[in-house]
């Protein structure tokens, strides 16, 4: 890396830190505190509980703040070196501003892929630890005597060994309706099981009338046996099930894929998780997005730009977040795809961007 490229990304690191740590405390501060200090007052939750639902809070609130933190840092950098001429002096000795720019560009990039890796392992497993506590140690839930849409994943080592989809769920009968089972051999699905209910016998759950297909490798039916009683493959018992439930920010991409198909197997609407599942892309990418926007609108030639630079970022967030927020509206309720829902704003303001671009390497 030259000394030119360190000096510029050294311009927008320290912008894009502060960016984070800004937006971040905005968000907890208009947010996160008042919703603890209701579950303190209405629950009586102890201060332990309080500062672990704080703490939990922090990793779904940090990778929004990215793309914000980024436009921050490029819009900051690049309007300091063109306030005080020295962007005129580095395009004067043969640089264009696409070749000034790439460090920043590149950092972005490096930020959009840690952003998914932390958007899948980190947020997920945050956001269900952060569920639980509010649920089950503030808000004493008891848990709903029906509960439709049950889904229940058995694992053998990372690989599935088999998935149950049932209709409804009835905790006092302790019965599962209208089930679905699949199951699989080094991931790949080898029987589909089909049953109109299961009873819980007091050790394990029994199917009764369904019907058992074997899946060939192209997953097409082989043969098919009819049957009267036979044992679930699901070691949950009745009141597990209800807390074992996930919602959809509580999943990785790969159970998000794998409930998907599942519930479209069974003609239940997968809208809203399909375009949650697009999001965990398109949000990380909003941040290589955010540079290509910041850097060409910091091309500020006014004098004190880093006043200009932070308002010009209010409203490209305001933009880019109101255009997500149409897009996953129209997505949820099936009126775009929901691939389309997901990246509209990146598709938009990256358009916009690259445009911005061309026109300041002329």
């Amino acid at each position: 890396m030259r000394i030119l490229d360190k000096y510029i990304l050294k311009e927008f690191i320290g912008p894009f830190l502060f960016g984070v740590c800004a937006f971040t405390a905005v968000f907890i501060g208009t947010g996160t505190l008042y919703r603890i200090a209701n579950l303190i007052n209405q629950y009586g939750a102890s201060p332990w509980a309080a500062f672990r639902v704080f703490v939990l809070a922090i990793p779904s609130i940090i990778v929004i703040t990215f793309p914000m933190s980024v436009l921050l840092g490029s819009l900051m950098a690049f309007g300091r070196l063109s306030s005080s001429s020295e962007m005129i002096v580095m395009r004067a000795g043969g640089q264009n501003f696409i070749r000034l720019a790439m460090p920043v560009f590149v950092a972005a990039l490096f930020i959009s892929l840690s952003a998914t890796a932390f958007n899948e392992y980190v947020v997920p497993k945050a956001n269900n630890a952060y569920n639980r506590i509010i649920n089950d140690e503030i808000k004493h839930n008891v848990a709903p005597k029906t509960q439709d849409h049950i889904i229940i994943k058995n694992t053998d080592g990372s690989d599935i060994s088999s998935l149950m989809y049932a209709r409804q769920y009835d905790a006092e009968s302790r019965q599962l309706k209208d089930i679905t089972v699949q199951e699989f051999e080094n991931d790949q699905l080898k029987r589909v099981e089909q049953a109109d209910r299961a009873d819980w016998n007091g050790q394990k759950w029994i199917m009764h009338e369904g019907t058992i297909f074997d899946v060939s490798t192209d997953e097409r039916t082989t043969r098919s046996m009819k049957f009267q009683n036979q044992a679930l493959p699901v070691t949950q018992k009745p009141d597990k099930i209800s807390a074992s439930q996930k919602k959809p920010d509580e999943l990785t991409i790969r159970e998000l894929r794998e409930q998907i198909k599942l519930l479209d197997q069974n003609s239940v609407d997968t809208n809203k998780m399909k375009v949650e599942m697009y999001n965990r892309f398109a949000l990380p990418l909003a941040s290589l997005v955010c540079a290509v926007v910041g850097a060409p609108l910091g091309m500020q030639k006014q004098r004190g730009s880093s006043s200009i630079g932070f308002g010009i970022s209010v409203v490209v967030i305001f933009i880019y977040y109101s255009i997500m927020t149409l897009g996953n509206a129209l997505g949820n309720g099936g009126k775009i795809p929901a691939y389309i829902a997901a990246f509209l704003p990146d598709i938009i303001c990256g358009i916009a961007g690259v445009i911005l671009v061309y026109k300041k390497s002329k």
